[in-house]
């Protein structure tokens, strides 16, 4: 990410609308490939329960790489910090959870929705969960570690989709959308405290 072309201003509504023309890409490319993006996607109590508790093995993950004083970590923490942390903490909480939400949904309907079955559908399940989720950490690819990082999610996203027996993307829906809402507020708070931090010196 390139912060000399990076406007705090402009984030939100930029970030918003790329998140959301996922959704056609997902519909049209799911045309191309025969595939419903939709077909998985099944509203349940339940599958919202496991999308809850499943994004909490995540947060806690991130919780601890942030303390972690490896150079690579530090370069995509400081990344984050620097680029979104100013543009973030100008937001309410409820716009961070409708950006969440938006993330949430159509990067799940592209990736697992149609990515992900498209090629299974062609060379099997494994190579459809391992092969979806590469494309997917290149999609976030900030930095190599992130990028590897990012794959690792995508894969722990993918099996949750069939962790009740039966397929719902709603699940991976759930945990991607919460895990990206709670970032965002760790991050928030960390830069304030940072920002107060060096008022005071």
């Amino acid at each position: 990410m390139d912060k000399s072309s990076f406007n705090p201003d402009d984030f939100f509504k930029k970030a918003c609308s790329f998140e959301a023309t996922l959704i056609p890409v997902a519909i049209a490319l799911g045309w191309l490939a025969n595939i419903n993006p939709f077909a998985y996607l099944h509203f349940s109590e339940t599958a919202i329960a496991y999308g809850v508790i499943g994004a909490i093995p995540l947060f806690l993950l991130l919780l601890s790489l942030e303390q972690m004083r490896i150079e690579s970590v530090i370069k995509i923490k400081n990344l984050l910090f620097e680029t979104l942390g100013p543009s973030l903490q100008r937001y309410h909480w409820a716009d961070l959870l409708m950006l969440a939400s938006i993330a949430g949904l159509s990067e799940e309907l592209l990736f697992r929705g149609v990515i992900q079955p498209w090629i299974e559908s062609s060379w099997g399940m494994t190579a459809g969960l391992i092969g979806s989720n590469i494309i997917f950490g290149l999609a976030h690819a900030v930095t190599p570690l992130y990028a590897v990082l990012a794959a690792l999610v995508g894969i722990y996203l993918s099996l949750a989709m069939d962790y009740s027996g039966d397929r719902n993307l709603l699940i991976p829906i759930v945990i991607h959308g919460l895990y990206d809402f709670l970032i965002s507020i760790a991050l928030i708070r960390a830069y304030r405290a940072n920002q107060l931090t060096n008022s005071k010196e």
